[in-house]
C-alpha cells in the first residue's frame, strides 16, 4: 500500500514537471534544416515572426487584448512543434 502510494506521487510529480516543461517553452522552435525542407523552415520562420509582432502588439496595447493575443501566440508554438514533428517524420521516411 505504501509502495503504490509513493509510485503514485513520483508519478504525479513527473506528470506536474512534463506539464511545466511545455508551458515553459516561451517561443515557438525554429529547427528545421532550410536544406532539406525549405517550406517547412520557411513556414517555422513565418511563425517565429508573428510570434514577435504578436508580441510587439501586446507592448504597445499594454497587454489588453483580453488574451487573445496570448492565445495567438500559443498556438503559434504549438504549430512550430507540429512543424517540426513533420519534418523528422518526413526526414525518416527518405531514409527507408
Amino acid at each position: 500500500m505504501i509502495r503504490t502510494s509513493s509510485m503514485l506521487r513520483v508519478f504525479f510529480a513527473m506528470a506536474l514537471l512534463c506539464v511545466g516543461i511545455a508551458y515553459a517553452q516561451t517561443k515557438p522552435i525554429q529547427d528545421v534544416n532550410s536544406r532539406i525542407s525549405p517550406n517547412l523552415a520557411a513556414a517555422q520562420a513565418y511563425m517565429v515572426d508573428a510570434f514577435n509582432k504578436l508580441t510587439l502588439s501586446q507592448a504597445i496595447n499594454n497587454d489588453d487584448m483580453n488574451g487573445h493575443a496570448a492565445n495567438a501566440k500559443n498556438l503559434l508554438i504549438q504549430a512550430s512543434n507540429e512543424v517540426s514533428a513533420a519534418a523528422k517524420a518526413a526526414y525518416a521516411n527518405q531514409s527507408k
